[in-house]
């Protein structure tokens, strides 16, 4: 499927689909949803009671939302979805966040590389998945120029960005990563969306949810809140309960007059009084917060704890919305053409892959352009071979040569320990 189209049903398959964050924006960006996929059991019934509806697959109707591991064959078949639209997907944030091992290809969680395998199964005319910045840093420029160029084999033109939260009517910096790939005759239309001129605060996201019940220290605490709040951070099976953040994330909210230690069950009463910083948070207000609007109509399913990590963890409606349109005018071709170029993420990599076998070192520095010489290629070599299988042999000249092995990250193989691991741990996967 090549070309524009007047076609307004523009359907999306969506992997890894946590709450709904990402599929409630695509859907108010004008796509809809022939299948969303999700793991945990408390998201999926929040999915299930949002995103109602049945698909026709092969003459036979299935739910529009299935529960399970989107990687098992039985649950998710790309085959099934040839030439959708859009393929999009949350896939889990743990093995890049920042505040974790970033363990990237070898977690068993991992599944963006195996994500981006899905696209030559499913030829979408677009491509929209979405990670935490960790997956930005050097540590994964490796990863990324992996991603880049399978994407380039299979004939799509693709581009990451960092785009904050707080650029698109959200109330919290949130950086989030995005990768956007296109068909070539679609691409060209692409223009990643602009910010929006108007910031929204904390106090201006919730304070009629704040004061609901009449509170008298809310125009206090509104002079404390009103600015952009540090990055909600939902946490995972493994670690915790319903608090906002890690220490760094807690002192911040106290500078909003804000309890992050644990989500409260309502909002205050008309005479509480608080000890510093302040009141905590209801679920209600941390939604909020993450870019659920009052006329989104959005019901989180399942007990206190189990709402907080669905919203934490989800990826900004408003966000979602706006690079989903983006791409649905990519794919209608409005606007003019836009001028791409092809940076480089990691040039040692592509060095040596472009080489092939062996590579010497000091060519490797020479023509990857390092300006520190080999004790730069051997930090990059470290980094590279956390993610990659790396071979190194000595030279005549006492230095080494390099040569690319295999991506360590699942991508589909019957073999890869991926299926053990999480087998083993999917209990404590979110």
């Amino acid at each position: 499927m090549t070309g524009a189209t007047d076609d307004s049903s523009f359907e999306v398959v969506e992997l890894c689909a946590g709450a709904g964050g990402q599929a409630l924006g695509l859907e108010l960006a004008g796509f809809k949803h022939r299948l969303a996929v999700e793991l945990d059991p408390n998201a999926f019934q929040t999915l299930k009671k949002n995103l109602s509806g049945l698909i026709e697959v092969n003459e036979e109707l299935r739910p529009v939302v299935q529960m399970g591991d989107v990687a098992d064959p039985e649950v998710f078949n790309p085959e099934d979805h040839r030439e959708v639209a859009l393929l999009a997907g949350g896939v889990p944030c743990p093995p890049f966040t920042i505040a974790g091992k970033q363990l990237g290809a070898n977690d068993e969680r991992d599944l963006f590389a195996w994500a981006v395998e899905q696209v030559d199964k499913v030829r979408p005319r677009a491509l929209m998945l979405e990670n935490v910045r960790g997956l930005s840093l050097p540590r994964f420029s490796g990863y990324r120029q992996y991603v880049l160029d399978r994407l380039a084999e299979f004939k799509y033109v693709a581009e990451w960005r960092l785009l904050n939260a707080s650029d698109f009517g959200v109330p919290q910096l949130r950086p989030r990563f995005v990768l956007v790939a296109m068909q070539e005759d679609d691409a060209k239309y692409f223009k990643w969306p602009e910010p929006d001129p108007e910031t929204l605060t904390v106090s201006g996201a919730i304070s009629d949810l704040m004061g609901v019940n009449g509170w008298e220290g809310l125009a206090e605490w509104q002079k404390l809140a009103n600015k952009i709040g540090p990055t909600i951070v939902g946490g995972s099976k493994k670690h915790g309960g319903a608090d906002l953040g890690p220490t760094r994330a807690k002192r911040a909210w106290a500078e909003l007059g804000v309890d992050a230690m644990g989500v409260a069950n309502s909002a205050p009463a008309r005479t509480d009084k608080f000890p510093a910083p302040g009141p905590k948070l209801t679920n209600e207000m941390v939604a909020r917060i993450q870019g659920w609007r009052p006329e989104y109509k959005w019901e989180f399913t399942g007990l206190k704890t189990s709402r907080y990590r669905q919203i934490g963890n989800a990826f900004p409606p408003p966000v979602a919305k706006a690079v989903g349109s983006a791409i649905l005018r990519a794919l209608k071709h409005e606007g003019d053409v836009v001028a791409r170029d092809n940076p480089s993420h990691d040039p040692v990599y592509k060095v040596l892959r472009e080489q092939g076998g062996l590579v010497p070192a000091k060519l490797i520095v020479d023509l990857a352009g390092l300006r520190n010489g080999i004790p730069e290629l051997e930090e990059r070599i470290a980094q590279l071979g956390r993610d990659f299988h790396i071979e190194s042999k000595p030279t005549s000249d006492d230095t080494l040569a390099y040569q690319l092995g295999e991506f360590k990250a699942f991508i589909g193989q019957e073999n890869h320990e991926r299926h053990e691991k999480f087998i083993q741990n999917r209990s404590k996967i979110s």
